[in-house]
C-alpha cells in the first residue's frame, strides 16, 4: 500500500505563479479608492491568505483606517480582472501536463487554494491540466480558511483518503496543512514540485 494515497497542491506559488498578477489586479482596482498596494505588503499579508482577511489587514493599517467592506466592494472588479489576464494564456510550465498525468495514476489528485474555485477552475482549464484534478477545495468551500485544517480536510473527505501529501509554498498553507494532520512539502515555487515532490515520494 502506498505510504500516501492522494496529494493535495496548493495553487498560487505551487502549480502557477499567479501572485505577481493577484497583487497588480488588487492595486489597480483600489487605486480609484486612494488605497495603494504594493508587492513587498503583498507577498507578505497576501500570499497563502483569503482575500478577506488580507483585505481586513490592509484597512485596519490604512491612515486613517478604512471599513474592510469598502475594499472588499471592489472584489468583483477585481475578479474580472484578474480572469481577462490569465484565461487566454495561464503560464503553467509546459512540463506540469506530464508529470500531473504521472502521478495520477497513482494518487488521487486534489487544488486546494485561499483562491474561489471559479478563479481558478478556468486557468486550470485553459491550462489543459484540470482532468488531473479528482476536486477543487477553494475559499467558497469552507467557513474556516488557511491556516485552518478546514480545507485539506475538506478534500481529504471528498477523495475518500486518509493519507496525503501537501505541496504549498506559504506559512499559512503549511500550517493548514499539517493541523489537518497530514504531511507537507514545502516549495519555493513551480520550478521547485517536480524535484521536491518527487524526491519525497522515492525517499525511503
Amino acid at each position: 500500500m502506498p505510504e500516501f494515497e492522494a496529494i493535495l497542491f496548493d495553487f498560487d506559488g505551487v502549480l502557477l505563479d499567479s501572485e505577481p498578477v493577484h497583487c497588480a489586479c488588487w492595486a489597480e482596482v483600489l487605486a480609484p479608492l486612494g488605497v495603494a498596494v504594493e508587492w513587498e505588503y503583498y507577498r507578505e499579508y497576501g500570499v497563502g491568505v483569503d482575500d478577506r482577511e488580507m483585505l481586513r489587514t490592509m484597512a485596519a493599517r490604512l491612515d486613517p483606517p478604512r471599513k474592510w467592506e469598502e475594499l472588499w466592494s471592489r472584489y468583483p472588479a477585481k475578479k474580472r480582472l484578474f480572469q481577462a489576464r490569465m484565461a487566454q494564456r495561464p503560464p503553467f510550465d509546459p512540463s506540469l501536463d506530464g508529470f500531473l498525468g504521472g502521478l495520477h495514476g497513482a494518487f488521487k489528485l486534489a487544488v486546494v487554494t485561499s483562491s474561489a474555485t471559479t478563479e481558478i477552475a478556468p486557468l486550470l482549464a485553459a491550462g489543459g491540466i484540470r482532468h488531473h484534478f479528482d476536486t477543487l477545495v477553494g475559499s467558497d468551500d469552507v467557513e474556516h480558511r488557511k491556516p485552518a485544517p478546514d480545507p485539506y480536510r475538506l478534500a481529504a473527505q471528498r477523495l475518500g483518503v486518509r493519507t496525503a501529501l501537501v505541496v504549498e509554498d506559504s506559512e499559512p498553507g503549511m500550517a493548514s496543512g499539517r493541523a489537518a494532520g497530514f504531511e507537507v512539502v514545502a516549495v519555493k515555487g513551480p520550478a521547485d514540485v517536480r524535484e521536491r515532490v518527487l524526491g519525497r515520494l522515492s525517499a525511503k
